[in-house]
């Protein structure tokens, strides 16, 4: 009688462990299909989206050299900073004119430091340079000026890296064209909206942009 209860005290925990491992074994069987359902829809999304991408960047690719090919045909764009890809023009003041309010000889020389700190690699400056003749053309109710003032702003920024403040500048150029209906400067602003996204890595937006840019050099 003892050899037998010891014998059904061994059996009985080895029987549980036995059907505890059996359901292991069934959860294990009923989630294997389900778990390689999902690998594959993990494998198909990053497929679809690494084709996405690839699309992306042949298409703006395409577009780099449609730019090229505009700009030398052209060849009239200017730089407020000479390493920039699409730096706004500068604004180039007669010997004959004359300025009268001192006001306005204040912003065109905030406006010269600006392009003068950016040539010389000092985009901090800059930017310092550029903002404060923001402020006088804006008090002057000039809108040309305000513009140039603006894309310097952008272009310090860019040079910064600070590429979402950057375009919020260059944005500035189109809103101040699209109030005086006046459209100088709007050609390089599209392009250096479109560098700024690109450079974020939102290659989207910067098609977006490039093509009217490469639009607006097409038919000036």
């Amino acid at each position: 009688a003892f050899v037998a209860a010891n014998s059904l005290m061994l059996l009985n925990p080895l029987e549980a462990l036995a059907e505890t491992c059996g359901t292991d074994d069934s959860i294990v069987d009923m989630n294997m299909p389900l778990l390689l359902f999902v690998a594959l829809i993990g494998a198909t999304v990053g497929g679809l989206l690494a084709r996405q991408r690839r699309g992306e960047l042949q298409r703006l690719n395409e577009q780099l050299r449609q730019i090229n090919a505009a700009l030398r045909r052209q060849a009239k764009i200017e730089s407020y900073a000479p390493t920039l890809s699409y730096a706004p023009v500068s604004g180039r003041i007669s010997e004959n004119e004359v300025i009268v309010d001192p006001r306005k000889q204040d912003l065109i020389s905030h406006l010269k430091n600006g392009k003068n700190f950016l040539r010389n690699q000092d985009p901090e400056l800059a930017f310092t340079e550029f903002r404060t003749a923001l402020e006088v053309a804006q008090n002057l109710k000039d809108p040309i000026e305000e513009k140039k003032a603006a894309r310097g702003l952008g272009a310090s920024l860019q040079r910064q890296g600070k590429y979402r403040d950057a375009i919020k500048y260059h944005t500035m150029v189109l809103d101040i064209s699209k109030r005086e209906g006046e459209e100088s400067g709007n050609t390089e602003a599209y392009g250096a909206i479109a560098d700024c996204y690109a450079e974020l890595g939102d290659l989207e937006r910067a098609g977006k942009y490039y093509d009217q840019y490469i639009d607006r050099l097409q038919s000036d």
